[in-house]
C-alpha cells in the first residue's frame, strides 16, 4: 500500500509518502513541506497547497491519502488555516477517487509511539527508526506528515477491512431478507 500522509497548515503543509504493508519494513518515498507566505493574500496561498499537494499526489500515486484531522486549538485563526488547509488536500484526494481517512493527533502519536501524548522529538526519532533512516524528515511538519502516512498503513488497512465485513455482513442480511418476503 502507498499513502501519501498530510499534515494540513497555511505556511508549512507538510506531506511525505510511504510505501509498505502492516507486519513488513516500511520505504520512505519522500518528504517536505508545501510552503507559502504570510504576505501571500489568503486565496494565492490555497492555491499554492493545492499545487503543491496535486503535485506530489500526481507523482507518488497513493493507493490512499492520510490527512490530519483538524481540532480546536486555543488560536482560532491557526485553527481556520489548518482546517482551510485540510479542506484542499481533501479535495485533491476526491478529485482523484482515492480513499481519505483523517487521523487525529494523538491517534497517529500512539501508532508510532506508543503515547498518545509523544512530543514532536519523540516522534521524528519512531519515524526515523521505523524507516531506517539517520535523521528524521525535515521540517517537522514533513516529519509529522510521514507519521500520518504510516499510521493509516497500520491502522488504516485494519479499519477498511472491519469496514469492508461490515457491508459484506449488511448486503448477506439484505439478500436473506429479500429472499423470505420471495
Amino acid at each position: 500500500m502507498r499513502v501519501v500522509g498530510i499534515d494540513p497548515g497555511l505556511t508549512r503543509c507538510g506531506v511525505g509518502a510511504v510505501e509498505g504493508s502492516i507486519g513488513r519494513s516500511l520505504k520512505l518515498l519522500g518528504a517536505d513541506a508545501v510552503r507559502t507566505g504570510p504576505e501571500t493574500e489568503l486565496p494565492e496561498r490555497l492555491v499554492a497547497i493545492e499545487r503543491g499537494i496535486d503535485a506530489w499526489i500526481d507523482e507518488h500515486r497513493p493507493d490512499a491519502v492520510a490527512v490530519e484531522r483538524v481540532f480546536a486549538q486555543h488560536n482560532l485563526s491557526t485553527v481556520m488555516g489548518t482546517a482551510q488547509a485540510s479542506g484542499i488536500a481533501l479535495v485533491c484526494a476526491a478529485r482523484r477517487g482515492l480513499p481519505v481517512v483523517l487521523h487525529t493527533p494523538s491517534e497517529a502519536k500512539a501508532a508510532i509511539t506508543g503515547n498518545g501524548r509523544a512530543d514532536k522529538k519523540q516522534m521524528g526519532t519512531m519515524v526515523a527508526r521505523i524507516l531506517g533512516l539517520d535523521t528524521p524528515p525535515r521540517p517537522a511538519d514533513a516529519a509529522d506528515a510521514v507519521a500520518l502516512a504510516i499510521c493509516h498503513i497500520w491502522r488504516g488497512g485494519a479499519k477498511a477491512r472491519v469496514a469492508q465485513a461490515q457491508q459484506d455482513f449488511a448486503r448477506k442480511v439484505e439478500l436473506a431478507r429479500r429472499a423470505r418476503r420471495s
